[in-house]
């Protein structure tokens, strides 16, 4: 005796057919969701690398706003010390015709080397010497002559000493420059050339 098949009447196949169909189903809903798995998964990688791009760009931002505000104290830091630097410049000046006259003695003589220390260690340099060419950009001549010792513009006297912190020049010195006698230059030529013409002549008879 056969068995019958459940769910159906003998000589039908429709159930067999419902089961073939089911089992497509769930396998077709099955790949839909595997691929739907991996495109959530690279739409998660794609945010990921947007959000790190983005925490990178907010770091360097940030790291740039910090070296401008350092920057930017700095140089009101170095403004204000430069503003009370060249306010004390002439009590400087004062010190020093002093001790050119000898009156730089006893507690003052203390006062006035404690100001210039602790003016140095601000930044203020004080430049300027008799004998150094002249330069226009930090002497300013006030007196002119002419001398036959110099080859060159050269101070030949510092009527005020200059100031300056670090590169800035806060006032240029007062100099007096001595500028080479006219003629001078001139003068050596034919000179030069005359020993020259007796070193040919040397070389010629010497030749002979």
């Amino acid at each position: 005796m056969t068995d019958k098949p459940q769910g159906g009447k003998p000589g039908d196949d429709s159930a067999a057919e419902e089961a073939v169909i089911k089992a497509a189903e769930e396998a077709a809903a099955a790949g839909a969701g595997s691929e739907g798995g991996t495109d959530e998964l690279a739409a998660a990688k794609r945010e990921a690398g947007e959000r790190t791009a983005d925490l990178q760009r907010l770091q360097a931002e940030y790291q740039n706003y910090r070296k401008r505000v350092e920057r930017d104290r700095l140089t009101v830091r170095e403004i204000a010390i430069s503003n009370i630097l060249e306010s004390l410049i002439p009590v400087l000046d004062d010190i020093g015709r002093a001790r050119e006259h000898g009156e730089v003695t006893g507690g003052f003589k203390s006062v006035a080397e404690s100001l210039e220390t602790v003016v140095a260690k601000l930044g203020l340099q004080q430049f300027g010497k008799e004998g150094e060419p002249f330069d226009p950009t930090m002497h300013e001549a006030l007196m002119h002559s002419y001398s036959s010792d110099v080859t060159e513009d050269t101070c030949v006297q510092i009527l005020q000493p200059g100031y300056r912190i670090g590169e800035r020049i806060i006032r240029p010195a007062m100099v007096a420059v001595a500028e080479p006698q006219p003629g001078t230059t001139t003068t050596s030529a034919p000179d030069s050339e005359a020993k020259s013409a007796d070193a040919d002549k040397a070389d010629g008879g010497s030749d002979s």
